[in-house]
This record gives structure tokens, sequence and C-alpha cells, in this order.
């Protein structure tokens, strides 16, 4: 075989793939672009399409915060991409956040990615479009979230923590604390958000529909294809499992009505459709209480971890916050009776509020919030056009805000002044905002503040491997599930 063919040979194998792969490339970025709006004169934001189909959706689920933080460098706090099969622009920093989150059903709609609509239904509070029946379904459930209702909460709170704790003192040398947060935090959500009583889970099904939530949720983020083995797949079959057990107390409930003191949200939905005369879908519960499920639960036990981690890597902070029980006569050293919390006592621990706080500025459980533009609009000298998706960023807005000084330092402290509380509205977003910010948010913040109070009068604790590496998928959470030592906390300070 003459030179000139082994040239011809190796053109063909290696140079011309590689020339066709780049015409691709090219050819696939040209059609992305061409949906831009070529009446407005502004140009689109910096940044790539990816590859042909699949856009950057791989390298982002491979590599998260990693892919993101490398997209932020180059290319500042507004640039384009392409993400779960749509053309999207990544927006950060706290003006650009203010003008997406406050041009709601004016500039931008609510749409997330197919798989998550597909996996958690359109029914759900998070997937409503029309502006009108959001508002009408966030008004039933916020009264789950009232003053009256929390107040109700806060003994469950305790008693299912304080069971938890007992079990991880007397764990031994080591305790996986991230998924045993998520047992706890999934057993509160089951019992305030939707109704259910210790004796209806047992602990095999319990564990049963914790690990459905865990499938579900690992496969929330996927591309659309619904085929055997595939991640929207498992993530249905997974939703499956969760929607045959939600139905079960669905039933219950309209068969027994509501007998408690207090109503959960499920039960305030069911009365609600009933008291309109509107027919009962049951399809709609199901995924209404599923997202309730998802966000009682996943993002509290992200924050707790996250809480436990700086808790413990700072102990002065910790000292703080049991000498702020102390004062407030919570801290019940010496060997007496524990005091049972009320809402009230809970409102008056502001140190213990500003540590939640700075754990939700460094690591907000969810890192950023799915938006479709209903019209080209122009942000900061750019054209975001219509139907393109918009990922407003939580974690990035944090993390480039000139409001907190040293931001990379843990400091409660930071939040005890007027001033921060003032400078802090779109710099600090973990719950979002504008009409879409959290419906839970104040149950949340209750939540984590009981949390905080029973961990620190009842132990302390060690991480095994210190600072962990934390991922994101969907929240954050440490790659290493925190493995921890429990010791019993002997209330000197």
């Amino acid at each position: 075989m003459g030179l000139s063919t082994l040239w011809a040979s190796a053109l063909c194998t290696l140079v011309l793939p590689l020339l066709l792969f780049m015409a691709a490339v090219k050819l696939w970025e040209l059609y992305c672009l061409s949906t831009r709006d070529r009446l407005c004169r502004s140009p689109l934001p910096p940044g790539t399409m990816g590859l042909p189909f699949f856009g950057e959706t791989l390298q982002l689920v491979l590599q998260r915060r990693k892919f993101l933080q490398m997209k932020r460098r180059k290319y500042g706090c507004i640039y384009k991409t392409h993400l779960f099969g749509r053309p999207t622009v990544r927006v950060m920093g706290a003006e650009n956040v203010k003008a997406i989150l406050l041009g709601e059903h004016r500039l931008v709609s609510v749409q997330w990615p197919a798989s998550v609509r597909t996996i958690l239904g359109g029914g759900c509070l998070s997937n409503l479009h029309d502006s009108s029946l959001h508002k009408n379904r966030k008004r039933v459930i916020m009264q789950a979230f009232s003053r009256e209702a929390l107040e109700h909460y806060i003994p469950v709170i305790e008693e299912e923590v304080r069971g938890s704790l007992a079990q991880w003192l007397a764990g031994g040398a080591c305790v996986l604390v991230y998924p045993e947060v998520k047992r706890l935090m999934f057993r509160i959500a089951m019992r305030i958000l939707l109704g259910f009583e210790p004796h209806q889970t047992d602990p095999e099904t319990e564990q049963q529909l914790v690990d459905a939530f865990e499938e579900m949720i690992r496969n929330l983020f996927s591309l659309p294809i619904d085929v055997p083995f595939s991640g929207l797949y498992k993530g249905l079959k997974a939703r499956n499992v969760i929607h045959a057990k939600i139905e079960e107390n669905i039933k219950a409930k309209m068969a027994k009505g509501s007998s408690c003191q207090y109503k959960d949200a499920l039960q305030l939905l069911i009365e609600h459709t009933q008291r309109n005369g509107e027919q009962l879908n049951m399809q709609e519960l199901k995924e209404s209480a599923t997202e309730l499920l998802f966000g009682g639960h996943e993002t509290t036990a992200s924050a707790a971890t996250s809480l436990m981690t700086f808790l413990a890597l700072h102990s002065e902070v910790l000292h703080k916050v049991r000498k702020e029980l102390q004062i407030k006569d919570l801290l019940c050293s010496g060997g007496l009776e524990r005091r049972s919390l009320t809402l009230e006592a809970l409102e008056q621990l502001k140190y213990t509020g500003c540590v939640i706080k700075e754990t939700l500025r460094l690591r907000p459980p969810v890192p950023g919030a799915f938006r479709v533009a209903l019209k080209t609009f122009e942000l900061n000298g750019f054209q975001i056009p219509k139907g393109w998706n918009v990922i407003y960023s939580i974690c990035d807005t944090h993390d480039v805000a000139q409001a907190f000084p040293d931001k990379e330092e843990f400091n409660p402290d930071r939040f005890m002044s007027s001033q921060a509380a003032d400078n802090s509205r779109f710099n600090f977003i973990p719950f979002g905002g504008g009409v879409r910010s959290c419906v839970g948010k104040e149950f949340a913040k209750i939540l984590l503040k009981i949390f905080t109070v029973e961990l620190a009068r009842t132990c302390d604790w060690q991480l095994l491997n210190g600072a962990p590496t934390m991922k994101t998928g969907p929240t954050v959470y440490p790659v290493d599930n925190l493995p921890t030592k429990f010791i019993d906390f002997n209330g000197i300070i």
C-alpha cells in the first residue's frame, strides 16, 4: 500500500469524522441562535450551545456546581446555554433576579424541564401556569402554614426530632447523618403535611417510600426520553409507588372526614374541592401531595444537614446558640426538665434564626428555578428571546452579592443588624421571591429552628471526615453522607 493511500485512509478514518462533527456543532449553534428575535437590537448573552440535541445538559448533570462556576467565571452574570432540550439563559445577581421575579406572568412564566413536569405532573402548584388558578391553590395551601397551624405542629416536630436524636446517640461510633436526617424530615412531612399518623407507616413501608422518593428525585432532571432503564422511566416508576400510598391516605381521609385539631395541607385541598362543588381529581391531589412531600422533606433535610455541618465546624457559633438558649431559659441543663417550645419562644431566638439564615446563604438547598420568556425582553443590555427558558440562580446570586462582606466566611452575626435585613432583599433568596416564593417557607424556618434547639440542648457531635465535599442533585448534599459521632451534651457552656 502506497504512502498516499495510507494518508487518504487516515484522512477518512480520523480527520473527516472530526470535521463532520465540528460542522454539526456549528450548524446546531446556528439553528439554536436562529430563534433570536430579529426585531430586537440587543445582542444575545454570551455563551455556548453545546452538542447537537444534548446541548450542555450532560456537562451539567455530570459536573453540576463545577460546570456552573466555570460558566460564571467565563461569561458573567447572564449567559446563554442549551439545557434539557431548550435554549436557555441563566441569570444571577440581585438586580437581574429582581427583574425576573417581579416579572412573573408579565415577562416570564414558570416552566420546569419536561422531565420535571412529567414526573411531578401538571396539577401541582409549581407547574400551574394560570395565574388565577395558581393564586387560588396557593391561598388554600397557605392555610396549612398559618400561625395557628404552626403552633399545632411544634409538638409533633419536637417528638420526631427528639426520637431521632435519641437513636443517633445510641448509634455508637458512627451515624450517617444525611440519610438519617432525610428519614426524619420525611416522617415530619408525612405527619404534618399529609396527615399520616405514626401507626400508618411501619418502618418497612416508610423505608420503601423513602427509597422511592430517592429514586424519583435522582431522576427528576433527566432527558425527556421515556424508554426502559432511562432516567425518566425510572423516575415515573418510583413516583407511581408514592402515588399508590398517597391515594390510600386520600381515600381514608374522604371516608372518615377531619377530626384533628388542625387540618393538614392535603385535607384542606380535599375540602376545598368538595366545598366548591368541583369534581375531585384524584390525580391532581396525588400530584399536589407528592410536591408537598418533596418540598417538605428534601429541602429541609439538605438545610438541616448543612446546619449541623457548620455548627460542628464553628464551635464558637454553637456556644453562642447555647448561650441564647440559656438566657431564654430553654437550655435546661443540670438535669432540669426540658421546657416545651412555643412559637413565641422560638421567635425570640434571634441569633439562632441568624445561624439558619447564614446556613441558607452559603448553602441554599435549591440552586435555582426555571421560567420561560413570555415575550422578548431586555435584561442588562441583552435580549431574552420569547420562548427561551430562563433559569434564575439562587446559589450564584448569593455568591456574587456585594451586600455581604467576607461572603465566604460563616458569620451569623452579619444578619443581626437591621441594615442587613434591608440589604438582603434579592441578594438573599433561599426561598425564591415574588408571587411564586416558597409556600412553606415559614414552616421550614420553624422546623429548622426546632431542629437546632433540640440538637444544641441534647448532644455534641463530631464530623468524622471533617468538612464534607458537597454535591447538587437536585438539592445540596454531602457526598460522604456526613459520618458523625454523637455524645450527650453535659449542659456546661
